[in-house]
């Protein structure tokens, strides 16, 4: 099944056949994102012998590199925890491998996720910032949790929007006040995840690896539905990923409030927040690295960055006959959408006309997660849309330019979390969207102002009365996707100064 549910009215209008391979590509990249199809990769079961991960998900320097290979005669029951946007789709794998010998267990997803799931119960609960769904969700975890034995399984999935997910704030501290930080640092400020970590993991019950503590005395795999980070330090002393709120994490309370005061929000964070990270003791300490590895727990991720969004696409254009170029495939490009998606236009513009600095027919290609700094306006739109909406406004003069952009987990941004009003209600919420030279002519004939949108944050409805918004099914996010297909050469055409 194509994830891109509206390819045909995306590929009926502009550079048609330029939207066509471009959504062949897009296709490509959003199915490296499945985590279906990454943990149907990842676990086998032969008989009675269940065999999870291997080398290819371990981190390099793992202390057991090996596969974990499980006798099933051995177990007495089989459950599944964890979180994440689009974690159903992992644990609908699992369900289909394991059959009746899975007993159950509880994920937290985010609403509006399709339900596919027989045996694990799942509880909806909101994205970017959390609401009272994920508090209940945590805590019919930690319900299940509290009758596991020795010889039990536990698999744990997790994946990107965890973070927000599993939430459920330490006593002292109200949910209310966890959505006015998460609110302020990310959407109002537009702060990236890796500051808001020691932050959260401070004001909660469950995050810090804490999580992972739940789960005694049971046998217990970790089945982390992200990229494999490049060494295993990464997942200890770096913290790369302490936002798998399985692995350990050291931070402080003084590591908090250093991000507040760095994002300028440590004044305006409710008084209960600052007097916890002040003078609060943890009811339950994050879990210590030496405590982590004494459990021996295996820890694989099912996403290799080798099978990622970024190669499976250049593997495909480089097959379809393009040279390709990655511009950048990180986490660390901190940069506005839509500065980016302005830039990206630009070279793209000049190697068209120029064949400097790139030359046709060629792809660029860039992943990671790029930031928006949403300020006080409340408009509907996501990062991929911004990026997206700015480079159309570069577009106008080019002929053999197609762009996209989109988040890997089918949902760009919050969606309908923060608007209302029947304008916003019959418009999808949009993964993304692509764009070309028509796209700034259309909206001139209609009236829509792109500038105005992006300077509003209110991009879906722009994207969505032009035919260019891209909807698709849910998956795993892991990151943003952005494609520039430069399809030939057109000399003779100059920007007017």
């Amino acid at each position: 099944m194509n994830r891109i549910l509206n390819a045909e009215t995306l590929s009926d209008h502009g550079h048609i056949q330029g939207r066509r391979l471009m959504l062949e590509l897009l296709e490509a990249g959003l199915r490296a994102a499945d985590p279906y199809y990454a943990m149907q990769a990842a676990i086998h079961l032969e008989g009675d012998i269940l065999t999870l991960g291997g080398p290819l998900y371990a981190a390099a320097g793992t202390p057991l590199p090996g596969p974990e290979v499980i006798d099933l005669r051995t177990v007495k029951r089989i459950f599944v925890f964890g979180g994440g946007k689009g974690i159903t789709r992992a644990a609908k794998a699992i369900e289909e491998i394991l059959g009746d010998r899975l007993t159950g267990g509880h994920l937290i997803e985010k609403h509006g996720t399709p339900h596919e799931l027989q045996r694990i119960g799942v509880t909806y609960g909101a994205h970017p910032v959390p609401d009272e769904g994920c508090a209940a969700g945590c805590r019919r975890i930690i319900e299940m949790a509290a009758d596991l034995r020795p010889d039990d399984l536990v698999l744990t999935t997790m994946g990107n929007g965890v973070g927000s997910l599993l939430t459920l704030p330490v006593d002292d501290v109200s949910l209310e006040d966890v959505r006015r930080v998460v609110y302020a640092f990310q959407i109002e400020k537009g702060g990236p995840t890796v500051d808001l970590v020691p932050i959260r993991n401070h004001l909660d019950q469950i995050k810090g690896g804490k999580f992972t503590r739940y789960l005694r005395p049971a046998r217990v795999v970790h089945m982390l539905a992200f990229a494999r980070p490049s060494a295993y330090e990464d997942i200890t002393h770096r913290g790369v990923v302490r936002w798998l709120h399985a692995l350990p994490d050291e931070s402080t309370h003084e590591t908090a409030i250093e991000s507040l005061k760095k994002w300028d929000l440590w004044d305006e964070t409710p008084e209960a927040v600052r007097r916890y990270l002040l003078h609060g003791k943890p009811p339950v300490p994050n879990l210590s690295i030496a405590e982590f590895e004494a459990s021996q727990q295996r820890v694989f991720f099912i996403f290799p960055p080798e099978l990622g969004m970024v190669p499976t696409v250049k593997k495909k254009a480089e097959a379809m006959g393009f040279r390709t170029h990655v511009l950048f495939n990180n986490y660390t490009m901190k940069l506005e959408a839509n500065q980016a998606g302005r830039m990206v236009a630009n070279m793209a513009f000049h190697s068209e006309m120029e064949c400097d600095p790139f030359v046709p027919p060629c792809v660029l290609l860039s992943g990671g997660e790029m930031i928006v700094t949403v300020g006080r306006e409340t408009g509907m739109g996501g990062r991929n849309q911004e990026y997206i909406v700015a480079a159309a406004g570069e577009l106008g003069l080019t002929r053999q330019v197609v762009m996209a952009s989109v988040d890997s987990d089918g949902t760009d941004g919050p969606g309908h979390q923060f608007v209302q009003g029947e304008e916003y209600a019959r418009i999808p919420v949009l993964t993304g969207g692509i764009v070309d030279y028509s796209t700034l002519q259309r909206a001139k004939e209609r009236g829509i102002d792109l500038a105005a949108a992006l300077k509003r944050h209110d991009t879906s409805p722009v994207l969505y009365a032009l035919g260019d918004g891209i909807v698709t099914t849910p998956a795993m996010s892991m990151g943003d996707l952005s494609i520039t297909l430069i399809l030939g050469h057109t000399p003779g055409i100059k920007r007017p100064h």
